[in-house]
């Protein structure tokens, strides 16, 4: 009986896993289609790209997009809509969609 509960268990921990691994793989995008990834990356060197580097590469002063958590999407909209600490608000000039560009970009692009 007790291999059978043993067995049971890891089956329930590998499933868990394999939940939280898929859960953690759609909120770090893995869903974007590329050209939302490339219109935020134009998005990103036309605004963004002053202060936290070109294609995220050595930000002189600001955080490094690279680092951003990928499961705080709302975080990032409320920053990058309302600005947050030296970043200004950019929610007159970016919409919905040109937001979410950035996303996908700050998400899936520029890694390495």
């Amino acid at each position: 009986m007790t291999g059978l509960t043993t067995g049971i268990s890891l089956a329930a921990i590998v499933a868990l896993w394999c939940a939280t691994a898929d859960a953690q793989e759609k909120d770090q995008g893995q869903n974007f289609p590329p050209q939302q990834i490339a219109t935020g990356a134009e998005i990103f060197a036309r605004n963004c790209s002053p202060c936290h580097g070109p294609r995220m590469q050595d930000p002189e002063s600001a955080f490094d997009l690279r680092k951003f958590p990928p499961g705080e999407h709302d975080r990032f909209v409320r920053s990058v809509t309302n600005g947050k600490n030296q970043m200004p608000p950019w929610g007159d000039l970016l919409k919905g969609d040109d937001i979410e560009a950035l996303w996908a970009y700050v998400t899936m692009g520029e890694k390495k």
